[in-house]
């Protein structure tokens, strides 16, 4: 079989129905919205989540926490995602995102995860203790931006 002769399996597509293209349709007129009503009309039906009147779901369920909007959030990366790079290399968060290990836009956060077999100096805007440790135990340098 070559490309060109793929098809859809028989039954699996389906005409999409034309409203408001005459009587000889079958879908004129009222175009399938019968007749008045909220849904007949233009820009009618209800919107999301109403259900007639009764109390919805989301004022019936309880409200759970709060959302601190003070939280300072990091782009996390581990000792373990570190040790991709070279004996001896600076690593800033600009590397980490030529590497593809972050995103743009947030502060950097060395966690602890791992284990890290090269001498590294690491610069980034916070370290976990047990980073530090690690990083210093094998001769690097942690500089906090």
């Amino acid at each position: 079989m070559k490309p060109h002769e793929l098809k859809p399996a028989h039954g699996s597509t389906k005409k999409v129905k034309r409203v408001g293209r005459g009587p000889g349709s079958g879908h004129g007129k009222t175009s399938t919205r019968g007749h008045k009503g909220q849904n007949a009309r233009s820009g009618g039906g209800v919107r999301r989540g109403f259900e007639g009147g009764q109390m919805p779901l989301q004022r019936r369920l309880p409200k759970r926490g709060f959302t601190n909007i003070f939280k300072k959030h990091y782009a996390i990366v581990n000792l373990i995602q570190l040790d991709k790079f070279d004996d001896g290399q600076l690593i800033t968060p600009e590397e980490l995102r030529q590497k593809g290990i972050i995103r743009a836009g947030l502060p950097v956060k060395i966690l602890g995860k791992g284990e890290l077999t090269k001498k590294l100096t690491v610069k980034a805007h916070k370290f976990s203790r047990s980073v530090v440790e690690k990083i210093e135990a094998l001769g690097g340098k942690v500089e906090v931006i």
